[in-house]
């Protein structure tokens, strides 16, 4: 197909698309003359995934290139893949410093619950300092009560996690994979915060009315 097509089916206009191979986001079509060059699907697919990156998860241009070069690289795994995919939705720092006592604290805590759950899951992580810090601001605001819970929630999220991977196994490729764990973190989370509150509101009826 040609540009106009590409545009029509993508609903990415042409400029915007000679704008996303500029910036190597995207792979050049392969050329028919000097000014024309067909795409394919993969195109289409491509263009879905930039557009999931840009509009849904909020990322800079350059943090789309570092996702969509981890994509093309052979040497890069499918677990490579999704971890780089996971990382650009991963929630930012509450707040402070990660040298205050509270925080290496909160950190060793969640390091000692993934070795207690056997999770295969690194040091440097994001979501490691992202779940550190909601927990230090728990302690901090004297929730330990909830804090005190992390193996059950644990256990709730890697219920979750699995279901999350179910799906995300059944996509047929790199690009619709990473979407699926782009999207799925992004509206998955809000979908998990509604049903949340929808249990909390029948548990409370059962508890106290």
């Amino acid at each position: 197909m040609r540009i106009a097509e590409l545009s029509r089916l993508s609903g990415v206009p042409a400029p915007t698309i000679k704008y996303y191979v500029r910036e190597s986001l995207l792979p050049p079509g392969e050329r028919t003359s000097r000014n024309q060059a067909q795409y394919g699907e993969r195109h289409v697919t491509r263009l879905r995934l930039i557009r999931a990156l840009l509009e849904v998860g909020g990322l800079s241009v350059a943090a789309v290139r570092d996702v969509v070069a981890a994509l093309d690289s052979p040497a890069t795994g499918t677990h490579k893949v999704l971890g780089a995919a996971q990382q650009t939705v991963t929630a930012v720092r509450v707040g402070g410093s990660h040298d205050e006592p509270e925080h290496l604290e909160a950190v060793a805590e969640i390091r000692d619950l993934i070795e207690r759950q056997g999770w295969k899951v690194s040091e440097h992580s994001p979501a490691l300092t992202a779940a550190a810090d909601v927990l230090g601001a728990l302690r901090q605001l004297g929730q330990d009560d909830f804090a005190d819970q992390l193996d059950a929630y644990a256990r709730a999220a890697d219920a979750v996690a699995a279901t999350d991977l179910e799906i995300v196994r059944e996509r047929g490729d790199a690009d619709a994979m990473a979407e699926a764990v782009i999207l799925g973190n992004i509206l998955g989370d809000a979908l998990l915060a509604a049903l949340r509150r929808l249990a909390q509101i029948h548990r409370s009826a059962e508890l106290f009315e």
